[in-house]
């Protein structure tokens, strides 16, 4: 990566059940024939959350609902582990990391 550019990463607001909105980076995506999945990491606005932090990886599938692109829970628990282990792989292999903590 070139030294001057600037590091862009992408970022989605994801409102919980309880009408909580929360800020991810999304450190990876993945596309299979049936869906499309990606990785979320938590972003935090104040130092001291960053620390406090234990660097959970969300994981999610994005479904179209009413035209538009929506973050969903994968139900299946067999398909959630091997897209996690999909994820924790190659997450693995990018940033050189140790065994992630995986949510649903």
């Amino acid at each position: 990566m070139d030294e001057n550019q600037d590091y862009n990463p992408d970022i989605v607001t994801v409102e919980d059940e309880q009408g909580y909105e929360h800020t991810f980076e999304i450190a990876d995506a993945i596309e299979t024939d049936e869906a499309r999945y990606v990785a979320l990491i938590p972003v935090y606005d104040d130092p001291e959350e960053i620390l406090a932090g234990d660097a959970e990886l969300i994981i999610l599938e994005v479904i179209e609902e009413n035209g538009q692109e929506v973050l969903a829970p994968i139900e299946d628990d067999e398909l959630f582990d091997e897209i996690a282990a999909i994820f924790e792989e190659r997450l693995e292999e990018l940033y050189e990391i140790e065994p992630l903590d995986v949510e649903q």
